[in-house]
């Protein structure tokens, strides 16, 4: 039997009878869903794999996305209890350079150009703990230079604190990042820290995000003759057609998609596996975001055709390969009848990130539910080990 933790079913189940007791039809018919869908998630036979699902039940039950996925208000998570220790100094730094404050530097150059390497470092492998740790002083060192060297630390601010789950404290490290950049002048920063700010904007505001991306599209263009501009123009085009898709608007995620493809077309994958900023934008990345819009559109087939094409390896960023095995183990888990592989594919996307797969709600959820389906079988041992290395207990 399955000692099964707080999942999102679990969450849905306790919103719903919070609300007058409301029931399983009821939830499905508000949220455009079938009952027996409901009950599946509910139970942990089924995880929700669109996105645009998790809006429609959050609006359902009159409460947000990250309170469905418990981000932010839960413990338990060493990983994220860690990181949580700092978030407060983080806030307060972003609060003081947001009022103008700047304190004399107490860093050398050369010393303030490392540990900004060193963080960008931690951003590439995922250990946004170790980053949270840096960020209070490291914002505070950035502020007192100002320019471009603020606008990186706080695009690594917004890039921590969304994958943590803390997406207010994201927009406003966003929102400075842009402020910054605009005084700089700098269009390549512009365009990232705009990219950041899309990121950033919690799952409900996806037609927010898409407006934003295509604002600054139309703004930048002008600039896209710098090749780093091209790579973030590129980051944009992508996001957007994302969270289009989330929205709903299929035509306009296509043509932004396709925009991106042939940018891409143009660049190559970076050499180096990172490109400007280490967002990696290339052939590579667009094929991984491709298999995350199809993932959102239900498609698992695709997903899985896609994945054959994809060499998620030469990007230089864990995420990016760690995003190929959880949407392509997702996708095998969805038939219910290949979770065999899907299990291997979780391996992967763990061992590639092992931090972001253990705080992932998503990713949590997928493993509990193959533990379900195993039940009636004996769980496989290689389930029951990468469970217990993210913190759920499965009972022998």
């Amino acid at each position: 039997m399955v000692k099964r933790p707080d999942t999102i079913g679990a969450r849905i189940r306790y919103w719903r009878m919070r609300r007058g007791g409301m029931t399983q039809a009821v939830l499905a018919g508000l949220a455009g869903v079938t009952q027996s869908y409901v009950s599946q998630v509910e139970s942990g036979r089924k995880t929700i794999d669109r996105r645009s699902t998790l809006v429609a039940l959050a609006a359902a039950l009159q409460v947000t996305v990250a309170d469905l996925l418990g981000q932010g208000t839960e413990s338990g998570d060493p990983a994220r209890e860690s990181a949580a220790e700092c978030v407060p100094a983080i806030w307060s730094a972003l609060i003081e350079i947001e009022d103008g404050e700047r304190r004399p530097s107490t860093y050398a150059a050369e010393h303030l150009a490392a540990e900004i390497a060193r963080a960008e470092q931690l951003r590439s492998s995922c250990n946004y703990p170790a980053m949270a740790r840096m960020l209070p002083s490291l914002l505070l060192e950035a502020a007192a230079v100002g320019g471009t060297v603020l606008v990186q630390v706080a695009y690594q601010a917004a890039t921590c604190l969304r994958n943590l789950g803390y997406r207010h404290l994201a927009l406003n490290a966003a929102r400075l990042a842009g402020a910054v950049a605009e005084d700089a002048e700098d269009p390549a920063w512009i365009a990232a820290s705009r990219f950041a700010y899309a990121q950033s904007l919690p799952i409900e505001s996806a037609s927010v995000a898409a407006r934003a991306a295509d604002r600054s599209l139309t703004e930048l263009q002008a600039d896209a003759a710098d090749k780093r501009v091209r790579q973030m123009l590129g980051q944009l085009h992508l996001s957007a057609a994302l969270t289009s898709t989330v929205s709903g608007r299929l035509d306009v995620a296509r043509d932004h998609l396709a925009e991106a493809a042939r940018e891409a077309a143009t660049l190559g994958d970076p050499v180096d596996g990172a490109g400007f900023n280490g967002c990696g934008f290339g052939p590579t990345n667009v094929g991984l975001w491709e298999m995350s819009i199809a993932a959102e559109q239900g498609e698992s087939g695709r997903v899985i055709e896609l994945s054959r094409t994809v060499r998620p390896q030469v990007l230089a960023a864990s995420i990016r390969q760690q995003s190929y095995w959880l949407d392509l183990g997702r996708a095998l888990a969805d038939s219910g009848r290949r979770d065999a592989e899907a299990l291997a594919a979780f391996v992967q996307a763990e061992r590639a990130a092992p931090i972001p797969f253990a705080i992932n709600p998503l990713a949590r959820d997928a493993v509990v539910t193959l533990a379900q389906r195993a039940q009636r079988r004996a769980i496989p041992d290689d389930l029951r080990l990468l469970a217990g290395r993210i913190g759920i207990n499965l009972a022998a």
